[in-house]
């Protein structure tokens, strides 16, 4: 998985508040940056179960449909060239 934006921020507010307390618009991008983080390993996981069970039913073709959708969620490149 490459570093998403989100992800930058998150780690660049993190630090800051070890520093000290947040304002309340670095407060409001933290749990900004929490929820779209929360939903995205929702996301990812859903698809990650998804494919263990198509590959558990033997159904390749919704299994390589569902990498293709891991591949662009999580950012990797596609390993066909």
């Amino acid at each position: 998985m490459g570093i998403f934006p989100v992800h930058e921020r998150l780690a660049e507010l993190w630090t800051l508040q070890g520093r000290r307390k947040l304002t309340e618009q670095e407060q409001a991008d933290y749990e900004h940056c929490m929820a779209v983080n929360a939903s995205y390993c929702r996301q990812l996981a859903n698809l990650y179960n998804m494919s263990l069970l198509a590959s558990m039913t033997g159904d390749t073709e919704w299994q390589h449909d569902i990498c293709q959708k891991i591949e662009k969620l999580d950012g990797r490149p596609s390993p066909r060239l």
